[in-house]
């Protein structure tokens, strides 16, 4: 099994704005004060899809019509996630964006070409109030079959239990906080303070409090083979976790992330991450700043 893939599932906006359903966990967002959010997320996403493509990246994109009130629809990578003929679909934290499953990726996908043998649904769990939200919540290790899960309001041990008891993954659970008003609070999703690449794991560890937790994850990662690149919490804040490994169709290796994470990587750290891929970066300060995500919450790799 491969760590990276040359297909990506994007939807592009039509409501963004700053979603006052995720706000209450997802200290990352911020009020938009743009007569146009939506006008500028779209422009943002459009040069983002364009640079994925112009390094011969496969890119679906499904347009939201703007029918279900969804203005985090932008971030697929939450509702669902492919391992090769599985599709895999999460129970979501905030009701408006359980509405996103109506954009019905599957029958798009389909229409494309690309069909799924099994459907895993664990949306049922939002009955119970217990979440897990897809590749925002698990940071998969593909190669060495490995969940990296840090718990919160949207990432409940027990369903991502069952999902690694499904997908046959070892299951590693931490903790990992960020500072908000002077306390320590869960980070909403793992996938904003850690990556993972086939070389390479990009991890803030200052935000794992407890030692323990921490010292077994730096042990972890390197019993894997993965070069640590610890990031700060600053670097956090600037989306600096939130990047992700892709290739070409022609297997080149790539790094993609936005322009804010990308100049807040200092000069070492982004020569190591050219050691391992060319990096394509694009500004999303909107799309940020309103929707608390980054380039990689905004993809939904195929492996197919």
């Amino acid at each position: 099994m491969k760590q990276t893939t040359d297909t990506l599932l994007l939807v592009r906006p039509y409501q963004f704005r700053k979603n006052e359903e995720t706000a209450v966990n997802n200290y990352f967002q911020e009020d938009l004060l743009l007569p146009l959010p939506a006008q500028q997320a779209q422009e943002e996403f459009d040069n983002f899809v364009n640079a994925l493509n112009a390094h011969k990246i496969n890119t679906f994109v499904i347009q939201d019509e703007g029918d279900y009130d969804t203005p985090d629809s932008i971030f697929p990578n939450n509702c669902i996630s492919f391992h090769k003929r599985t599709a895999v679909l999460y129970p979501m934290f905030a009701e408006n964006r359980r509405r996103e499953r109506k954009l019905d990726y599957l029958n798009a996908l389909q229409r494309w070409g690309l069909t799924f043998d099994d459907i895993i649904d664990y949306t049922s769990f939002e009955k119970e109030n217990r979440f897990l939200e897809g590749t925002g919540s698990l940071i998969l290790d593909r190669i060495n079959r490995i969940a990296y899960c840090s718990l919160s309001p949207r990432a409940d041990a027990g369903v991502a239990h069952q999902f690694c008891l499904d997908l046959g993954y070892e299951l590693f659970i931490f903790e990992a906080n960020q500072t908000v008003g002077g306390l320590r609070k869960p980070i909403y999703h793992t996938n904003v303070m850690m990556s993972l690449g086939t070389q390479f794991a990009v991890v803030c560890t200052d935000s794992i409090d407890n030692r323990h937790e921490k010292m077994n994850l730096i042990k972890r990662l390197n019993e894997t083979g993965k070069k640590i690149v610890d990031i700060s919490e600053d670097q956090v804040n600037s989306f600096a976790g939130n990047i992700l490994e892709v290739q070409s169709i022609t297997g080149d290796p790539f790094i993609v992330m936005s322009s804010q994470a990308y100049q807040s990587f200092t000069a070492e750290q982004l020569g190591l991450l050219y050691s391992w891929g060319q990096i394509i970066h694009n500004p999303l300060d909107t799309i940020e700043r309103g929707g608390g995500g980054s380039a990689r919450c905004m993809v939904a790799e195929v492996f197919y």
